[in-house]
């Protein structure tokens, strides 16, 4: 069975918007290093927006340093879902709408053959945790006190305590750290 791994930047109090941080060249090849060992991401309209058209501009254009375009290559090259009502259409090739219930559709890619699954966003993923569906946790933790800002998990009511287990740390040379989670 494939696996959903939920993987996002965050700053040290929890911030998880986009605009509070700063993306470095050590974050850049962890997140390309993630993206090459799966087969399907899947984002909310809002996240798939802010990846599409900016990464495959990027590597069309090639201006941009060797980590942005290895990191625009993976994510060129991987199968994306985007859960939408909103969007008519999908600005790249390797993407598919889904307008159906979201419960069902990860159910149903879990089952499917394949490499594991990348979740990325706030929304979508915030949904999925609620439903018990993400099985993997890489928090990517800046050095940052945002002090405002979109928090990660905000609004989320679970069930139950979500209990995990730590497996794997890096340090980052800019004192960012990835923090490697399974659900127990």
């Amino acid at each position: 069975m494939r696996k959903v791994i939920f993987a996002i930047n965050i700053t040290v109090d929890g911030c998880c918007d986009h605009t509070k941080q700063f993306v470095d060249e050590e974050k850049l090849e962890y997140f390309t290093h993630l993206t090459r060992e799966v087969d399907l991401q899947v984002f909310g309209r809002k996240t798939y927006q802010l990846m599409v058209p900016y990464w495959p501009e990027v590597l069309k254009n090639q201006s941009e340093t060797k980590a942005d375009t290895e990191f625009a290559r993976a994510f060129d090259s991987i199968n994306k879902i985007v859960f939408s009502r909103s969007l008519d259409r999908a600005e790249d090739k390797n993407t598919r709408i889904v307008r159906t219930n979201l419960r069902d559709e990860i159910l149903k890619l879990k089952q499917e053959q394949g490499k594991n699954i990348l979740v990325g966003g706030v929304d979508i993923p915030s949904q999925l945790i609620e439903l018990g569906l993400v099985d993997e946790y890489r928090f990517v933790v800046g050095p940052i006190v945002a002090g405002e800002g979109r928090r990660l998990l905000e609004g989320v009511n679970l069930p139950e305590k979500l209990q995990l287990k730590l497996v794997e740390t890096k340090i980052f040379k800019s004192g960012s750290v990835a923090l490697r989670y399974l659900k127990q």
